[in-house]
C-alpha cells in the first residue's frame, strides 16, 4: 500500500453553505475511512480553497475512488500525488 497526498481544490463558484451542510455526513465517512485505514491526516487551508488528505492505497486510481466516497468531493477537483518517504541520513 502506498501513500498518497491528495490536493483537493474547491471549484470556483461552490456555494459553501451547501458544502457546510453535508459536514455531519463527512464526517462520519472520514471516520470510516480512518477506521479502515484508508485515510489518515486531513489539512485545510479554508482561505485558498484547498483541502490536503493523506490516503492509503494501491494505487492511483484506488486514491481517487477513497476521496470519492467523500460527500464533499462533488466540489472538488483532485490532484493526486504518490509519496514517498525521504531517506534516512546515513542510508
Amino acid at each position: 500500500m502506498a501513500v498518497y497526498m491528495v490536493v483537493a481544490t474547491f471549484r470556483p463558484g461552490t456555494d459553501m453553505d451547501e458544502v457546510f451542510a453535508v459536514a455531519d455526513a463527512e464526517r462520519a465517512q472520514v471516520k470510516v475511512l480512518t477506521a479502515e485505514g484508508r485515510m489518515g491526516q486531513i489539512h485545510l487551508a479554508i482561505p485558498q480553497g484547498k483541502v490536503f488528505i493523506e490516503v492509503f492505497a494501491d494505487d492511483d486510481a484506488a486514491a481517487e475512488a477513497t476521496i470519492m466516497t467523500l460527500p464533499i468531493s462533488k466540489w472538488w477537483d483532485l490532484e493526486i500525488y504518490p509519496t514517498m518517504v525521504p531517506p534516512r541520513a546515513g542510508d
